[in-house]
């Protein structure tokens, strides 16, 4: 095989990897949306916390900040999967902030300023204070932090799964779907050789391979309770 057929195939997979990674990616933008149907439906936020909708609005601003081409070129599907990500949360967050009562309300309009602040300045201090090498090393690095803490989250579910063994709390699709995403993600970094990329991703695919088999684990043990007979004791 020539060289240039061998270079066509590498950059197909590295597209493969990357479009895979936007569509396992929109599954999980659109998990959220019974949860705010029920809000809309009881014009009532409940219980429901809007905090993880904050960092995730910011974790995919300063993503797709990175895939921009200003910053790093060749990664335009990291920018186009977290801009998806970015108007998913948005409007979640503005659902939540209208459904909530007046003090929460408050909190999370001032939480999404500091968030849209917070990405004024990286964006400023990108472009104006750095120049491209090292503007790509500082999103670089502000991605990894704000990706690693996203795929840390489910850490407390799978406490809450190993201490009540029950997998209620932890359905197997958006399991299975984080999984798929962040291993796409990984290849596609490795392919482009970025560890901004391959590396918080790689750290999110172990973490969503514990989840699953943490599923398939309790699972079957559920399964097993629910076959063994009941005994009467006379």
């Amino acid at each position: 095989m020539l060289p240039m057929e061998l270079s066509s195939v590498y950059l197909g997979c590295s597209d493969a990897a990357g479009i895979a990674g936007n569509i396992f990616a929109f599954v999980l933008f659109v998990s959220p949306i019974p949860t705010f149907k029920r809000i809309i439906r009881n014009k009532s936020t409940e219980q429901f916390s809007g905090l993880p909708y904050i960092y995730a609005f910011l974790n995919c601003l300063i993503c797709l900040w990175y895939g921009m081409p200003v910053v790093k070129t060749g990664i335009i599907l990291v920018a186009t999967v977290n801009s998806f990500g970015a108007v998913f949360q948005l409007i979640y967050i503005s659902i939540y902030i209208a459904h909530a009562e007046k003090e929460i309300k408050v909190r999370m309009l001032g939480l999404l300023l500091v968030v849209l602040a917070i990405f004024g300045l990286i964006v400023f201090v990108s472009l104006r204070v750095l120049d491209y090498d090292e503007r790509q090393t500082f999103v670089g690095y502000l991605s990894v932090v704000s990706l690693i803490s996203m795929f840390a989250s489910p850490l407390f579910i799978i406490k809450l799964v190993i201490k009540t063994r029950s997998v209620e709390f932890m359905p197997f699709y958006l399991s299975l779907a984080t999984f798929l995403m962040s291993f796409s993600f990984a290849a596609y970094g490795l392919f482009k050789e970025d560890p901004f990329l391959y590396v918080p991703n790689g750290m999110g695919t172990i973490l969503a391979i514990v989840q699953l088999a943490l599923y398939l684990y309790y699972n079957s043990i559920s399964k097993k309770d629910l076959r063994e007979p009941l005994i009467t004791y006379v």
